[in-house]
């Protein structure tokens, strides 16, 4: 953690005790971006508490995975929905977005040669969509699901990405309609052997042509990547909607070797306005910890952005 390092190398309690001292005397420092948390690392905690939780550690957001409320969006009844939104409204918190997608029901995939499964799983987006946009306005639905976008028998890859491209292509107005922008996320090669790179998700986002389909940017994602994350954050800014942040390892920040300093230097260069949400996939340290963890750190190194 970042006070523990700054009281190590400062030559004691002496120092770290004037530290102390001197930020409460100074008033609190504005974060320098929209920072929020995805739902899932709290498990199997109560959704208010979660949020509650999240508002109390220095979260302003909350992003939420669908199968962390149920294994079918369509078992998310109105009452519930309205009650989701309320308690993330009356905890202090906006509303993200969606990410994971398409974890559950089981049998979803959106490149999938079986047309029957291809079409439903599509209207499934369509049903999240709605969900999206019921919990609040704007939003943003990170479209990654490495295993519900991947080759399979009768698909190669470059149908797999027409059927995807396609299929993005075809839920844009209903997004567009409910103010939210669906993001390609890029998934290096071990997650999925479809849109490993920036590069080529920008390629989709520029043949759909449709403001409601953009791109964002994981640090957990760029293992397929030849170039310095702030320079593709530079080069593909005018697509990136979205940010999540994370170790390579799946880690939270602080906890590994990513240097998040070039990026934010970028973000903040470009008057980024969007989230920077906290994604992560090591949960033994506990929730609260790993969120507490990772905005301190964050926050920590704004002064060198």
């Amino acid at each position: 953690m970042i006070h523990r390092r700054l009281f190590l190398e400062g030559g004691g309690a002496a120092i770290a005790g004037a530290s102390r001292l001197k930020a409460l005397a100074e008033p609190a420092r504005k974060p320098l971006f929209n920072y929020s948390i995805c739902n899932e690392i709290f498990e199997k905690w109560d959704f208010a508490e979660t949020c509650r939780t999240a508002r109390k550690l220095g979260y302003a957001g909350i992003e939420i995975s669908p199968f962390t409320l149920a294994d079918n969006i369509d078992d998310i009844k109105p009452a519930r929905r309205k009650e989701l939104r309320d308690i993330i409204h009356s905890e202090g918190l906006r509303f993200v977005g969606l990410h994971w997608l398409l974890v559950t029901p089981k049998w979803l995939h959106v490149t999938t040669a079986d047309k029957d499964v291809r079409e439903r799983s599509w209207q499934y987006v369509g049903k999240l969509i709605e969900f999206c946009g019921e919990l609040g306005q704007p939003a943003v639905m990170v479209f990654g699901s490495p295993k519900q976008r991947a080759t399979g028998p009768g698909v190669n890859r470059e149908q797999a990405i027409k059927y995807l491209t396609d299929g993005l292509a075809a839920a844009a107005p209903q997004a567009a309609a409910r103010k939210i922008t669906i993001c390609l996320e890029a998934l290096d090669h071990g997650q999925t052997d479809v849109v490993n790179t920036l590069a080529e998700s920008v390629a989709i986002v520029k043949q759909v042509r449709h403001p409601a389909i953009q791109t964002m940017f994981d640090c957990h994602n760029v293992g397929d990547e030849k170039e310095p994350s702030e320079v593709l954050v530079r080069r593909y800014y005018p697509m990136i909607r979205h940010v999540h942040i994370n170790e390579m390892d799946g880690r939270h920040p602080g906890t590994g070797k990513y240097d998040f300093v070039p990026v934010l230097k970028v973000l903040k260069e470009k008057k980024y306005t969007g989230w920077v949400s906290l994604e992560v996939f090591d949960f033994k340290l506990g929730a609260e910890r790993i969120a507490r963890e990772a905005i301190e750190y964050i926050r920590g190194i704004e002064p060198r952005v």
